[in-house]
Formats: structure tokens, sequence, C-alpha cells
């Protein structure tokens, strides 16, 4: 594992490249906790599809710089994502590789029993992890995912996974995120669209690049859709707290779906985002505020735990 120094940014970070157990070089980051203040269990940002590590800057800069308690917070990019290695085996974008890589970066980094944050994709995986080392796992915050995906939804991601023109400059960037989304983000300024772009697409001498191996289209249309209910997977994530995120105008996930994860895991808590489709952007002051909330509710709950056990 090799670790930059702080990157110049709003958001305070280290940069890690580090490699799996099949050779590629992966990317993931680490905002410390604020120093001087109490440190809460750690947490694992995990992207979707076709996003990468900057879609969590706002929510880990603030769990980890104004939250109560402060914690240290990783975020990953998958592989073929962000600034992590392309495979030359398209086939190896898969949900249970890409878990491996996932405790492969927990290990390298020490982290356990942390707090995931999966979005979409990386929900999925936070599934496959709490089955196979669920040691990893002290809570999951799921945002706009479940064991069951609409159809509609995964024809429209399906429909532009590695199909979207490149821009030419970055106004045409935030002009094209702009266009593919404001449907289900009707309420997003155009200043709040280009930050979004910059997290979408990589940067090459200042102009956008392929945020994305192009490649994982055939992973998604091959492997991934339509996708079978995994409630078994699920369910292994029942011996935790849980904290289920719904977009109001998302085509992904239902309001049945949610109900029934509700049902099905006791300490699940649910919180639907206005104004927003797939997947919730976690900018926002109530949901930074509510996802603050939970996190120090499982700490709490963590702590009293021990202390009977002691």
């Amino acid at each position: 594992m090799t670790q930059s120094s702080t990157a110049q940014t709003l958001y305070p970070y280290r940069e890690i490249y580090f490699r799996v157990r099949d050779g590629l070089r992966l990317y993931g980051r680490h905002y410390p906790a604020a120093s001087g203040t109490a440190v809460g269990r750690p947490v694992l940002c995990l992207p979707g599809l076709t996003r990468n590590s900057r879609d969590f800057d706002a929510v880990a800069a603030y769990l980890s710089q104004t939250a109560i308690p402060r914690r240290d917070v990783y975020t990953l990019d998958f592989r073929g994502r962000g600034l992590s290695e392309w495979d030359s085996n398209w086939k190896n974008y898969t949900v249970p590789i890409e878990a491996m890589d996932v405790m492969d970066f927990a290990t390298l980094c020490g982290i356990h029993d942390a707090a995931i944050i999966g979005t979409s994709r990386g929900g999925l995986v936070a599934m496959i992890i709490a089955a196979i080392q669920p040691s990893v796992i002290g809570c999951t915050i799921l945002n706009d995912i479940g064991p069951v995906l609409d159809p509609d939804g995964l024809l429209r991601i399906a429909s532009y996974v590695g199909k979207t023109p490149l821009p030419g400059n970055w106004a045409e960037a935030a002009e094209s995120v702009k266009l593919g989304n404001k449907r289900q983000f009707p309420n997003v300024t155009d200043d709040e669209w280009a930050i979004i772009a910059k997290q979408l697409f990589n940067e090459s001498d200042g102009r956008p690049s392929q945020g994305y191996d192009p490649k994982i289209g055939n992973a998604f249309s091959v492997l991934d859709g339509p996708m079978p209910a995994i409630w078994p997977q699920f369910d292994a994530l029942s011996r935790h707290p849980l904290l289920v995120i719904r977009g109001e105008e998302t085509d992904l996930l239902s309001p049945e779906t949610v109900e029934t994860m509700c049902q099905r895991n006791p300490r699940a808590e649910h919180l639907t985002v206005p104004g927003e489709g797939h997947a919730p952007l976690l900018r926002d002051q109530p949901t930074l505020q509510r996802i603050a909330a939970f996190l120090q509710a499982t700490d709490t709950a963590n702590l009293r735990a021990v202390e009977l056990v002691a």
C-alpha cells in the first residue's frame, strides 16, 4: 500500500493506492477524523456501478470534520472506476470480485466493525461481505438499493452504461449529466450539476476523461441484469442496525421492497429523500444529519453491548 500526502481540497483526505490479490492497482481515500476529537466507528463508503469515491466527498467531510463524534471515513474506487486500474478481462467486473477487493482494502487499512455506506452497486457488495466476512461490518446504510430491483430502473441503467459519449469540455459534461438526470433530480442547480460532472468524469489535461471502463456495460448486461432477488444475502445484514435510504423519485427501489426489508430486519430504519431519484446524492443537510444520528446511535448500542459483556 502506498499513501500520498493530504490532497489539496475543501475536503481533506489522504490518497491510498494498493494492489488486490490478482495484482490490479486500485485507489481509495482516507478522510481522517478531525484531530483532538472523539472518534466513532469508522465508515467505509462503496459507490455505484459506474461511480467512484468522489461521490462521497460531502458525506465524508461531514462525518470526519463536523458531526459528533468525528469518524475516520474511507472511500474506494472499484476496479475499472475512478482512479483504479481497468481490468483487462471485463468478466471480472462482478459483485463477488468487487467484494473481495473491498475485503483486501479493509485488511490493508485495518478496517473492521465499520459502518458501510453502500450506494446502489456498493450496497449489493455490502450484502455479499455481510454473508462471507461479517466482522468487517458493524452497521449498514443502503443508499437506494435492496435485494429486489425494479426492471424499469435496470433497463434505464443498461441503456447508458458504456454508451455515453465523452464530452469535449466541462460545460458540456455538466449539461450532459443534467440532461440525463434532471427528471429524477428536478431541484439540482446548474452549479451542482457542474460538481456532479466533476465526480462522474476523470480529468486529463484539463478536460473530462472516462470515469469508468466502458466494458463495465458488457458485465452489467450479461451478468447482472435482470437481477434475481437476493434476500438471503440481505438477511445477512440482520446481525446489525440498518438504515435504508430511498430517493422519492427513484425507479430502482420500490416502497414495497423497502417495507419488506424493514419487516425482515427488526433493527432497520428507513429514510425517503424528497425530490431525488437514483441514487440520493447524500449532500443535503437533513440527510447528512440523519446519517450522523443513525451512526451515533449504533455507537451507543455497541458500547452498551461491550459494557454488558464486561
